[in-house]
């Protein structure tokens, strides 16, 4: 992945699987292919992860609200991953611990609560659930607003990022044979008797377009899934998608301080909304409104959503005062939902589908949580056309990210050692390998490492400064001003390992302030 040039000398010949998106769903296809022994290759039309896999609401949970809508089977699929992520991801996809207070007002009250709540560990044949009395709901979160306040539920959940998710799982995938390449556009597919038998692929760093050929297509690039399978040239009777867009709030942790993650109702239309704390910052979302500008653009915030969001942290933490001035980012992701005609788009099912059609797979809907199930069923539909079809147990490729211990100096250490393994799997002791005595030092307001950044520069396909800033690590939502504060910092750290010359940087610098403005400004909100 690091040198992409031997990546595109690397594309002749015929695969036994393409992939088209380099999202979640992508890179479990390709980890998957790769280790039931096929010779496979992911092509992403921008950065890996740089769609809804890296704005997501960081959660990887079954979807409560999902089954107090009837949506059984999506919550089902989704605890028993998030159960498997937590096993295989340590460090990564973590516990989350969610508290549900029950107010007066309340539209549905402690019963229906504790009883979908007895549903959704009994899904997961796991209980973790307990009943909290108003006091004790107090003493949890004190913060929290008591007027009203009748009690709560305690269950458990998970979270992770997503983006580094994406990342780890695409370097698991090519570790065990497989090809991934960022900036590489699909842009037609090549047919010969009516069948699919490879894509047209533009290499958008160098220009060059060139033809790859494979027995199977998997068509797995999300909300753009339609227009990928529009390449066939039919008229699809199938239902389309319905782009939805989900935004959210960055606050720092100082300024709104939070024990766990607190699920709450808004109170001008009774969705289901959170606030959890992550990485050193504290989490506020989501929304759900149909996304009507261009997918090709960066999706961003509108000043209503931000109304919105701001109602329901004002109205259960008034004690905080807390205002748009207090937010230091925003972002927004526009999720792939399959269009039934739902005047709510909160009520649209979350479920995926599969659309099989000479050659070609295509599969979208579905959930974070859900990727290692869409790659699954994606690889036994494409299987048809297949002549290998590979192992039928697959190589093991889940990585246990604590089988090789890892010794970190000072008072946050241990902690600082799970979350590289979790972050890096079995990468983790070559990146502190190359770490110098200054590269262990966390970045200021962040546990982010000085070394993470160079390993990122090195080793994971970096294009652009976004693709390390906004994906590789999380610098441009966990700091103010996108963490432009610490470039000429960090520049010395970079710049060298990208080899850019100096206007090459300062171009960079220009493109990421940029990006950064348009969809990740708490002024967008104003």
């Amino acid at each position: 992945m690091s040198k992409r040039d031997a990546v595109l000398e690397s594309l002749r010949g015929r695969w036994d699987v393409i992939v088209i998106g380099g999202g979640i769903t992508g890179a479990g296809i390709l980890r998957e292919a790769a280790s039931r022994g096929l010779r496979c290759l992911l092509l992403e039309q921008r950065d890996f992860g740089w769609g809804t896999s890296s704005r997501s609401g960081k959660l990887v949970h079954g979807g409560l609200r999902y089954l107090r809508q009837g949506q059984v089977r999506t919550t089902w699929h989704s605890v028993r991953e998030r159960e498997k992520l937590l096993r295989e991801y340590k460090g990564l996809v973590d516990g989350l611990g969610f508290l549900v207070p029950t107010y007066r007002e309340d539209r549905f009250g402690p019963l229906a609560l504790g009883m979908g709540l007895a549903v959704y560990d009994l899904l997961a044949l796991k209980r973790s659930r307990r009943r909290h009395t108003s006091g004790e709901v107090a003493m949890i979160t004190p913060l929290l607003k008591s007027e009203g306040l009748t009690g709560g539920f305690w269950y458990r959940d998970a979270r992770t990022d997503d983006a580094r998710l994406v990342i780890r799982v695409i370097r698991e995938g090519v570790r065990l044979g497989g090809t991934a390449l960022n900036y590489a556009r699909v842009e037609a597919l090549c047919r010969s008797g009516g069948r699919v038998t490879g894509v047209a692929v533009r290499d958008v760093a160098g220009g060059k377009t060139f033809e790859v050929h494979g027995q199977a297509v998997i068509n797995a690039s999300g909300v753009w899934a339609g227009q990928v399978h529009s390449l066939l040239g039919k008229k699809d009777k199938r239902p389309g998608l319905r782009p939805l867009r989900g935004s959210h709030l960055v606050f720092p942790r100082w300024r709104f301080p939070l024990p766990m993650a607190v699920g709450l109702t808004h109170p001008g239309d009774g969705r289901s909304l959170y606030v959890f704390p992550w990485e050193d910052i504290t989490l506020v979302g989501t929304t759900d409104l149909d996304h009507e500008h261009s997918l090709d653009d960066e999706p961003r915030i509108s000043v209503r959503e931000g109304i919105y969001l701001l109602e329901l942290v004002q109205r259960y933490f008034p004690s905080l005062n807390l205002t748009g001035s207090d937010v230091i980012a925003t972002f927004s992701g526009v999720r792939p939902v399959v269009n039934t005609g739902r005047k709510d788009p909160s009520k649209e099912s979350r479920d995926h589908v599969v659309w099989d059609e000479n050659g070609m797979v295509t599969i979208t809907g579905g959930k974070l949580t859900t990727f290692g199930l869409l790659a699954r069923e994606a690889l036994a539909s494409a299987g048809k056309y297949i002549s290998r079809a590979g192992g039928s147990s697959p190589v093991a490729c889940r990585e246990d990210s604590g089988a090789e211990p890892l010794l970190l100096q000072g008072e946050d250490g241990e902690a600082s050692a799970r979350r590289l393994s979790g972050r890096y799997g079995t990468e983790a002791a070559a990146l502190l390998e190359e770490a110098g005595p200054e590269d262990l030092r966390p970045l200021p307001g962040t546990g982010i490492l000085r070394v993470e950044l160079r390993w990122a520069a090195r080793h994971e396909a970096v294009a652009h400064l976004d693709d390390i800033l906004l994906r590789r690590v999380r610098l441009g939502i966990l700091l103010p001003r996108g963490g432009a504060d610490l470039l000429d910092d960090l520049r010395p750290v970079l710049q060298k390992d990208l080899g850019w010359s100096d206007g090459r940087w300062e171009d960079e610098v220009s493109r990421y302030t940029a990006i950064w403005r348009q969809a990740y400004s708490p002024d967008l909100i104003k």
